[in-house]
């Protein structure tokens, strides 16, 4: 598991690395051989490129002002560093057309010179329009309505009203004020009950206790309460802590479990399958969580990352819940997404099973969202008379 895990990591650190340092070398060659120029240029760099990963070290050991400061320069740069890489493939493939059709002045005229500028400036006003126009459309979830019915009699309900909320990503990003839009989102619907559909934090628990959001989590009103699932996220930076504070503060970790709600519905909530992984163990199978179920009662089940999907509809389960995708968050990855996952965002009904996927409510990485909404989804299901 821990060799897994390292092998994970370093190549993902591999990769960052190699983005950074194409990105890097394509600005240093657009901007003129001005030594105070230069310094300057390669000043910032480091400190862009280096504060996600330097605040995360530190929030790791020493969670304070100075490590969030890190962690928010960082992300912001993450979301740039992609808009970044995009521009200059642009520039380099213009250049080898230019190779061919030669519409561009020679290298070695001052004209050129000026327009390697020119495009440096551009490129990073654009990049910052973008990012900030992100930033704003992250910080303001919408309510995303989804109505269903469900052939099945509830006890005595003729209907059931979820807020459902995935991909929260509680930590230093997403913090109290950011996390109060969502809670007052959630508590807008009046809903019967609420399902956080896994990565409610953020990798390390830590910030989360020093910001105190359990709170926000206590606000959080519904009549049958709040459950919860792990994610991916839970195991990367500590399952049991995350799992133990989110129960402290109102949250009903459903863990391979399911539950019988007033006695007219179930959910089931799964381990997330990177619990091997990251915690060398296997999740249980959907029939397994479901053996001893009634289900001539609705059967809602909670699954953060949406595969296995057959499962659930050979277990007849009613309603399946997932997040995860982020609908990519950051425009093209959606394209991605859509290529991995059967259903990568929305709604899809296969046999007698209703899925849905949410886009998510918060972020990860980057506080930014380009080509998608952060959402609070709002289900409400019909039963028959």
């Amino acid at each position: 598991m821990k060799t897994s895990f390292i092998i994970f990591f370093a190549i993902v650190l591999t990769i960052y690395g190699l983005v950074n340092f194409y990105i890097f070398m394509r600005g240093w060659q657009a901007i003129p051989a001005n030594p105070a120029l230069r310094i300057s240029y390669i000043s910032a760099f480091i400190v862009l490129s280096l504060s996600w990963l330097a605040g995360r070290i530190l929030e790791n050991n020493y969670s304070n002002a100075f490590s969030d400061m890190l962690i928010w320069t960082g992300s912001f740069w993450l979301g740039a560093m992609v808009y970044f890489l995009f521009i200059v493939i642009i520039t380099d493939l213009t250049r080898l057309i230019n190779k061919f059709i030669n519409f561009l002045p020679e290298p070695d005229s001052p004209l050129y010179s000026k327009l390697k500028l020119i495009v440096f400036f551009v490129s990073t006003g654009i990049v910052i329009v973008v990012v900030f126009a992100g930033y704003i459309n992250a910080r303001n979830p919408r309510i995303n309505t989804l109505e269903i019915k469900i052939n099945k009699k509830a006890g005595n309900l003729k209907e059931l009203n979820i807020a459902m909320a995935s991909d929260i990503h509680l930590g230093t990003v997403v913090n109290n004020e950011w996390f109060s839009k969502i809670v007052s989102e959630i508590n807008s619907l009046n809903p019967d009950i609420v399902l956080l559909a896994g990565d409610i934090v953020d990798e390390d628990v830590k910030p989360v206790i020093r910001n105190n959001l359990g709170e926000q989590l206590k606000n959080i009103k519904s009549k049958y309460g709040t459950y919860g699932i792990t994610g991916n996220h839970e195991y990367i930076g500590g399952v049991e802590p995350a799992c133990k504070y989110l129960a402290e503060h109102g949250v009903t970790m459903l863990r391979d479990t399911s539950v019988l709600i007033d006695g007219s519905f179930y959910v089931a909530g799964r381990e997330d399958r990177d619990i091997s992984r990251f915690a060398g163990k296997s999740r249980k199978k959907l029939s397994e969580i479901l053996e001893g179920v009634d289900k001539n009662l609705p059967v809602i089940v909670m699954n953060h990352q949406p595969f296995d999907l057959d499962e659930a509809v050979k277990e007849k389960a009613d309603l399946h819940l997932s997040g995860h995708t982020h609908g990519g968050q950051l425009f093209p990855f959606n394209f991605l997404t859509e290529k991995i996952y059967e259903i990568s965002r929305g709604y899809l009904k296969k046999e007698d099973t209703h899925f849905f996927v949410s886009n998510g409510a918060g972020t990860w990485g980057p506080p930014v969202r380009i080509g998608n909404r952060p959402e609070v989804v709002n289900i409400r299901i019909i039963f028959p008379e």
